[in-house]
């Protein structure tokens, strides 16, 4: 009797043995049966860009729960690995490898910042898997990568839509203030080779860096210049200072400040306050969906994270958390287009084939040479009024 069961309990053990084996048995991608898809995320969530990191992560955090509660990838869980950069290109250098070499993601989330974003890009091409960039500067894809893509509106799109208000605005003398890291001399690049299409003269041009804490000398001297408008192309926590800064020099008559899409982030009414009214710049319409116009898709697509973002965390989401929402989304949208079993490059060429994906920043639609897919439509103008973002309406 013991020989007997001693026997029944070896073959059960073996047969155990072997269904765990064709469970775990990997397919033609390399990911095991009831396995999750892994995704890293690259995040300034520290640093002077923290105030972009933190809504991009709770947008990814809430929007995958979502996705798993739905049912996932072909049934198995999404899962999203986070590491902070710090806002440090080198910081966001080793927290991609350890994401890639370490945890095996087949797709990185990278980076809030423009200067992050061109960082890791080595790391991806290296490993051969798609990145997707929260980052703005034109250069992001600009200086095309097939493995890299970008969610936001780039500056070679944002700074003629700009000027082109400045201009309707009747602003023909413009002083510049420019953040020194890799958005803000991106920025610069592109005002310097689009500004005398628009009749505009730039009389004064002063920049800052990351960590200052005092802009009145290059205001002052912006100031003196005569300008009828100071434009700041800036994605950090400085702005709120700059803005500070000019309404002490201006008494009654600060000058008029306008500003590009690293500046539609919370943060910057809170660190402002009073100074930051009359503020304006150009950004996408997830900062008041009616500019999509009430009912139409991408109205109803960006209501829809808009009300499940301020029940989750009791505010709601700005533009860097709409760049996140989008990215997770052309990232999962592209893995359920393809068949169980897919690989890294697969999924990089499924995420090109994207072709009128609708998210919070706009309408996608990728191509070979093409990896933003966004227009000066999918643009429109605030200015902050009473501590809200206002619609002041489109460059013409």
């Amino acid at each position: 009797m013991r020989r007997v069961m001693l026997g029944v309990l070896l073959t059960g053990a073996l047969f155990a043995m072997s269904l765990g084996g064709c469970a775990g048995e990997p397919d033609e991608g390399g990911e095991a049966a009831g396995d999750t898809y892994r995704i890293g995320a690259v995040l300034s969530l520290s640093g002077p860009q923290a105030g972009l990191g933190e809504p991009e992560r709770r947008a990814i955090e809430m929007e995958v729960e979502r996705i798993n509660e739905e049912g996932g990838v072909h049934g198995r869980p999404v899962e999203v690995l986070f590491e902070d950069d710090a806002t440090d290109e080198a910081k966001a250098v080793t927290a991609a490898s350890r994401l890639i070499e370490q945890e095996g993601v087949i797709a990185l989330i990278a980076a809030s910042g423009t200067g992050q974003t061109m960082a890791v890009r080595q790391e991806v091409e290296r490993a051969g898997i798609p990145q997707m960039s929260l980052a703005g500067g034109s250069v992001v894809t600009a200086q095309f990568s097939e493995w890299v893509f970008q969610t936001p509106w780039p500056n070679r799109i944002v700074v003629p839509f700009t000027l082109g208000y400045l201009r309707d605005s009747g602003v023909t003398r413009l002083g510049l203030l420019i953040d020194s890291g890799a958005y803000g001399k991106d920025g610069y690049d592109v005002i310097m080779a689009e500004v005398d299409r628009f009749g505009i003269e730039i009389v004064a041009d002063e920049q800052f860096n990351r960590g200052d804490t005092d802009m009145t000398p290059q205001i002052t001297k912006i100031r003196a210049a005569g300008p009828d408008a100071l434009l700041m192309w800036a994605a950090g926590a400085e702005a709120a200072t700059v803005l500070k800064n000019n309404a002490a020099l201006g008494g009654d008559s600060p000058l008029s400040v306008y500003g590009g899409p690293g500046n539609g982030r919370i943060e910057l009414i809170q660190g402002a306050g009073d100074a930051a009214e009359g503020f304006t710049f150009s950004a996408g319409k997830i900062l008041v969906p009616e500019a999509y116009g009430v009912g139409s898709d991408e109205y109803e697509v960006t209501t829809s994270f808009i009300d499940r973002f301020t029940e989750r965390f009791g505010v709601g989401p700005d533009i860097f958390a709409g760049h996140a929402y989008d990215g997770i989304y052309l990232i999962v949208d592209a893995m359920k287009r393809l068949p169980e079993g897919f690989t890294p490059e697969d999924l990089r060429d499924e995420i090109e084939r994207t072709d009128g994906f609708i998210g919070a920043g706009g309408t996608f639609t990728f191509g070979p040479t093409d990896h933003n897919g966004l227009s000066e439509d999918d643009l429109t103008m605030y200015r902050i009024e009473n501590g809200e973002w206002v619609l002041v309406g489109q460059a013409r």
